[in-house]
C-alpha cells in the first residue's frame, strides 16, 4: 500500500509541475486534463485507502518513507500515518478538489492565467495531502506552511489588482502570527519528548500533563497546557478564529474556485484537523480545552453577526465559513472531537457548493457580486437555484440535510460538556443557529427571489451557467443532502475513529449522547422539535418577512440600530485597530530601530565612526611624514632620549 500512498500525494504534485512549467507546450486543454486526471486518480485511490482502513482496528500504516535529517538524535522524516481520521480527510480533500478543478474549466475560461491557476490548485492539493497524511510534526509543519504559501499565491492570483495584493499580504502576515505560536508549540513538544514522531509524543502525553515549566519565575505551568495553547495559536491563524480571523473575508479577492477549495473546505479546516489529531495532548489540559471552547464559541456567534450586514455574495458565504469553523472549534474544546470532524466533513460539501453556486451567479451577472443588484434569478438559473437551496438548507441545519445531523449533534454534545465555559459556548451556538439562518436566507432571497434589480443589459444576457459549472454543483449537492444519514451512526457513535482520537472518560460527552442514539431516523424525529431547529426556522421566517414581505423593514431597523450596524459594517473595528494601532506601532518601532540602531549605532558609531576615526588618525600621522631629514633626526633623538630615560629609571 505504500506505493498507493506515495501516488496519492505525488500525482497532484507532478501534474502541478507539468501545468506550471510546460503550460505553454501542453496548452489550456492539456493543463486541465493532467491536473484533473491526477486529482481524480488521487480521489479514487483515497477511496481505496478508506476501504482498507475500515477493515482494520488500528492504523493501517504508520511508517517512515524518507529520512531527511538526523541531528542530535532527532529524526526529521517524511512518513505517513494512515488511519480512519487521515483517510476521511484524504477523501474529503480530493473530492472537493476534483469538483473545483472541473468547475474551474468554466469559471476561468477566459482568464490569461488559466494554466497557472490549474498549477496552483493542484499544488495546493498536494500540500494539503502532505498535511493530513503526516505521521510527524516536521511533515505537518511542511504541509502547514505549504498550504499557506499556495493560499498566498491564489489570493493574489490577479496580481494587477491592488486589493488582491493587499488581501494576500494580509493573509500572509496574520498567518505568520499564528505560525509563530505553532512553531513554538512544536519546539516545546520536541524539548520535552525528544521526538517529532506522533506515536512517540502521544505515548508521553500523560507525562507532559504532569511536568511543569516556569514561563515566569514562580509561576509553574503544565507543559501540556503550554504546548497545546501554542499549537492552538497556529490553529487560530489557519482556521481563522477570533482575533486572527481578519484575513479570511478579504481573501475573497481571489477567484471563486479558490474560495471553495481553500477558504471553505480544506485549508481553513487544517487547524480543526490538527487539534483533533493532537487530542491525546489536549486531553491532558483542561485549561487548553476551555480556551479552545470559548474562542470557538465567540467566533461562531460574533463573526456570524457580520454576515447579516454584508452585501458581497462571496463575503456572506465567507462569514458563514468563519461561523461554522467556530462551531467545529467549540466541539473540539468540549472534547467532542468526532463531532467537530463530522461537521468538518459535511461542511466541506455544502460550503464548497455554496461558494461555487455564488461563482455561478457571478459569472451569469458579468462579475457582479453585490446581492442588492440581483434578484429574481430563480427563473434564469434553475440548476444554480436548486443546488443553492440544498446548500443553504444544509448550512442552517434543516432536518434531514447533512448539516442538521452534524450541527445538531455538535450542539447537544457541547450542552452536555462540564468543561468550564461550556454554558457560554452552548448559548453562543444556539443564538448562532438563528443568525446563520437569517443571513443565509437573506442572501438566498435577495439573489433568487423578489424583483429583478440588475440593469437591463445584464438582465438581457443572464442565463444558466455551462455544464462544467453546474455539474460540480449537482455532485456536491448530493452529499450535502444525504451524507448525514449514512455517516452519523458510525462516525459519531459507532467508534469509527478508534484510537485515532483520544478522549478521557470524564470528557466523553459523545459517549453519553450515544446512549440515546437509536438511528438517524430517531435522531431526526428527536431534533425536529428541538430548540436548534425552531431557531433555524425562525431565522428563515425572519429573512422572508424582512426581505420579501416587508423589504422596507431592514432600512428602518438599520436607522434605529445605527451604532450596532456601524460596528458590524466596520467588522468590530478590528481592521482599523490592526492597521492604525498595531501596524503603526510596528512601523514606529521599526523606524526607531532603523534610525537609532542601524543608522545611529551600527552605521553611525561602528561602521562609519570607525572609518572616521581611522581617517582622523591617518590625517594626524600623515603630518609626521614631512620629508625633511632633520625632522626625522630630531624625532630619533627625542625617541632615543625617552628610551634611555625609561631604561635608567628602571635600573
Amino acid at each position: 500500500m505504500s506505493n498507493i500512498y506515495l501516488a496519492i500525494i505525488l500525482a497532484p504534485l507532478f501534474a502541478s509541475m507539468l501545468a506550471g512549467l510546460a503550460g505553454r507546450l501542453i496548452g489550456r486543454a492539456g493543463a486541465h486534463t493532467v491536473t484533473i486526471g491526477a486529482v481524480g486518480a488521487s480521489f479514487v485511490m483515497s477511496l481505496l485507502v478508506l476501504r482498507d482502513v475500515l477493515g482494520s482496528e488500528g492504523p493501517a500504516y504508520n511508517e517512515t518513507v524518507y529520512t531527511w535529517l538526523v541531528t542530535d538524535g532527532v529524526r526529521m522524516e517524511v512518513g505517513f500515518l494512515i488511519d480512519r481520521l487521515s483517510a476521511l480527510m484524504m477523501v474529503v480533500v480530493t473530492f472537493v478538489s476534483l469538483m473545483v478543478h472541473v468547475y474551474t474549466i468554466g469559471y476561468m475560461h477566459d482568464d490569461p492565467g488559466y494554466q497557472r491557476f490549474f498549477s496552483y490548485i493542484s499544488l495546493f492539493t498536494f500540500a494539503m495531502l502532505m498535511l493530513v497524511m503526516s505521521n510527524n510534526f516536521m511533515q505537518l509543519f511542511f504541509g502547514w506552511e505549504a498550504v499557506g504559501l499556495v493560499s498566498y499565491l491564489l489570493i493574489g492570483f490577479w496580481y494587477t489588482r491592488p486589493t488582491a495584493i493587499f488581501a494576500n499580504m494580509k493573509a500572509f502576515l496574520v498567518n505568520r502570527v499564528g505560525d509563530f505560536g505553532f512553531l513554538l508549540g512544536i519546539a516545546t513538544v520536541l524539548a520535552y519528548t525528544g521526538s517529532l514522531d506522533y506515536a512517540t509524543v502521544f505515548g508521553q502525553a500523560p507525562a507532559l500533563g504532569e511536568q511543569t515549566i516556569e514561563i515566569m519565575t514562580g509561576s509553574p505551568w503544565s507543559v501540556a497546557t503550554v504546548a497545546c495553547l501554542l499549537l492552538f495559536v497556529g490553529a487560530m491563524g489557519k482556521s481563522a478564529q477570533v482575533p486572527l480571523h481578519v484575513w479570511l473575508p478579504d481573501s475573497m479577492e481571489g477567484p471563486t474556485p479558490i474560495s471553495a477549495l481553500i477558504h471553505a473546505a480544506t485549508m481553513v479546516t487544517a487547524g480543526v484537523f490538527m487539534v483533533a489529531r493532537m487530542s491525546p495532548l489536549f486531553e491532558q489540559s483542561e485549561v487548553a480545552l476551555t480556551t479552545v471552547l470559548v474562542i470557538g464559541a465567540t467566533t461562531a456567534l460574533f463573526t456570524g453577526f457580520m454576515g447579516v450586514v454584508a452585501n458581497d455574495i462571496k463575503r456572506v458565504v465567507a462569514y458563514s465559513t468563519l461561523s461554522q469553523l467556530g462551531y467545529m472549534t467549540t466541539a473540539l474544546g468540549a472534547s467532542a472531537y468526532a463531532a467537530g470532524i463530522f461537521h468538518l466533513m459535511t461542511h466541506a460539501f455544502f460550503k464548497a457548493l455554496l461558494f461555487l453556486a455564488a461563482g455561478s451567479v457571478i459569472v451569469a451577472l458579468h462579475h457582479e457580486q453585490d446581492i442588492r443588484r440581483m434578484g429574481g434569478l430563480r427563473r434564469y438559473m434553475p440548476v444554480t437555484y436548486w443546488t443553492s437551496l440544498v446548500g443553504s438548507l444544509a448550512l442552517i441545519g434543516f432536518p434531514g440535510f447533512a448539516g442538521f445531523f452534524s450541527k445538531d449533534a455538535l450542539i447537544e454534545a457541547v450542552e452536555l460538556s462540564t468543561i468550564p465555559g461550556s454554558g457560554y459556548a452552548a448559548a453562543c451556538l444556539l443564538i448562532g443557529v438563528f443568525v446563520t439562518a437569517l443571513y443565509s436566507f437573506r442572501m438566498f432571497f435577495l439573489v433568487f427571489h423578489g424583483p429583478e434589480r440588475m440593469d437591463e443589459e445584464t438582465r438581457h444576457h443572464v442565463h444558466e451557467s455551462p455544464w462544467v459549472i453546474t455539474l460540480p454543483l449537482v455532485l456536491l449537492a448530493i452529499p450535502s443532502f444525504v451524507i448525514g444519514w449514512f455517516t452519523i451512526g458510525p462516525v459519531l457513535f459507532g467508534g469509527y475513529f478508534g484510537p485515532a482520537i483520544a478522549v478521557t472518560p470524564a470528557h466523553d460527552v459523545l459517549g453519553e449522547l450515544g446512549r440515546e442514539f437509536h438511528g438517524p431516523g430517531a435522531f431526526l424525529l428527536h431534533g425536529v422539535a428541538g430548540l436548534p431547529v425552531l431557531l433555524s426556522l425562525a431565522g428563515v421566517a425572519s429573512a422572508w418577512y424582512a426581505y420579501l414581505h416587508r423589504p422596507s423593514l431592514p432600512d428602518r431597523i438599520r436607522r434605529v440600530l445605527d451604532l450596532p450596524y456601524r460596528v458590524l459594517v466596520n467588522k468590530y473595528y478590528l481592521d482599523d485597530f490592526n492597521e492604525k494601532v498595531l501596524a503603526r506601532a510596528a512601523r514606529g518601532l521599526g523606524t526607531a530601530l532603523w534610525k537609532g540602531g542601524d543608522v545611529g549605532v551600527i552605521d553611525g558609531a561602528i561602521v562609519n565612526g570607525s572609518a572616521r576615526l581611522v581617517g582622523w588618525c591617518a590625517t594626524v600621522v600623515r603630518r609626521v611624514q614631512s620629508g625633511y631629514l632633520y625632522h626625522y633626526a630630531f624625532a630619533m633623538v627625542i625617541g632615543l632620549s625617552v628610551l634611555l630615560t625609561w631604561a635608567l629609571s628602571r635600573s
